[in-house]
């Protein structure tokens, strides 16, 4: 049975967009080039055999001959996690979903607070850590949500497990959802539960839930029973993906691609987040350089188990360089590394779409898809 595997390094750029200054990166950032020079030369022995680096313009690298690499241009309208999934499976966003620098309009707060029967605190632009560390003492004294948003299109949700029960801020996350529409369509609400206290520190736990924007029809639906791990199958509201427990680390991502290797599927689609959430987001640079460190044992303990009708892809969907001053996502190309059984080796350059992934997907597959379609149009 023919398979493919799509496995995405969240936040792993390969380079300044040709439109980067648009989307504020003014820094020239350049994801994975940036770690390596900054923390180099890393214990990375497949990646760099693989081209993910040389595609991502590090030098003095030998890649193997069979190496066929390269890197994608996103053409969407955005640089975050559903934009990049969605076009690689053939969404193309045309309009940027809205964003909210100075925190979400007064009329769409009053209407969220009614319809939970809470009043918020915080409702502004921060980093999620910050800001619980900031206003986790007050929302355990009074109950009050913490809300907040970041550089993305996101309406983020935190609250104190034991203030909070986790299925009450999933169902404020749904409310959340069914109320953000246009002229305030926010691309994803997120429920950011968290544990702890004022005097040990807050931390957040693994129960964060995202609810998407529904998807447009994409590849997904043409496939059907396609195996998830991590965060995919939420970033397409489920549709089309089987039910599969939701891993929430780098490390659990792994076991759950080594379960879905025996599985069925004929597709496996899963995004590794670590690399983003935990080191770019925090300008850990030298926690990146680890994460691709042990992301790089992955890849030695995944490539025994593919067969001679798979097929790999490696990319990811969007930058985060942590060398730079700015904690938020970064406008990049991202890399694409292939790798089948007998390959001959290839420069691919830089193409044009990230729905190249779908494309090669599909075909390798033998499903003849419309990609690409629009939204937000």
């Amino acid at each position: 049975m023919k398979r493919a595997i799509v496995i995405v390094m969240d936040g792993c750029g390969a380079g300044e967009a040709p439109d980067a200054a648009a989307f504020g990166d003014t820094d020239h950032p350049a994801t994975l080039r940036h770690v390596w020079e900054a923390c180099g030369p890393l214990a990375c022995p497949h990646l760099v055999e693989m081209g993910l680096f040389t595609a991502s313009g590090v030098s003095g690298l030998l890649p193997a001959g069979w190496a066929r690499c390269g890197r994608m241009r996103e053409v969407s309208q955005g640089k975050d996690s559903v934009t990049g999934h969605w076009e690689m499976m053939g969404i193309v966003t045309a309009t940027p979903f809205p964003t909210y620098p100075a925190g979400f309009p007064a009329d769409l707060v009053a209407e969220f607070e009614a319809r939970i029967g809470r009043k918020v605190i915080g409702n502004r632009a921060a980093s999620g850590t910050q800001i619980i560390e900031e206003l986790g003492a007050e929302h355990v004294r009074t109950g009050s949500p913490i809300l907040y948003t970041s550089a993305d299109s996101v309406f983020q949700i935190a609250c104190h497990e034991s203030v909070v029960p986790i299925q009450e801020l999933y169902e404020m996350c749904r409310i959340a959802r069914e109320i953000c529409i246009a002229p305030n369509n926010v691309q994803r609400v997120i429920a950011r539960p968290f544990t702890g206290s004022a005097t040990e520190g807050f931390t957040r736990t693994g129960n964060r839930k995202d609810f998407p924007l529904e998807a447009p029809p994409n590849l997904i639906d043409e496939v059907g029973d396609v195996y998830g791990v991590g965060v995919v199958p939420e970033l397409f509201g489920g549709r089309g993906f089987r039910q599969t427990v939701r891993t929430q680390n780098n490390s659990e991502h792994e076991g759950a691609l080594m379960s879905a290797l025996e599985s069925d599927a004929r597709f496996i689609f899963g995004n590794f987040e670590d690399f983003d959430m935990l080191y770019g987001h925090r300008n850990d640079v030298k926690g990146f350089a680890g994460a691709l460190e042990r992301f790089d044992q992955t890849i030695a303990n995944l490539l025994p188990k593919l067969g001679d009708e798979d097929l790999l892809l490696l990319t990811a969907d969007h930058g985060n360089d942590p060398t730079s001053t700015s904690t938020d996502h970064s406008r990049e190309y991202v890399p694409l590394v292939v790798w089948q059984k007998g390959q001959t080796g290839a420069a691919l350059g830089d193409l044009e779409g990230m729905y190249n992934v779908g494309q090669m997907v599909a075909a390798h597959l033998g499903i003849h898809s419309h990609l690409p379609t629009l939204s937000g149009t």
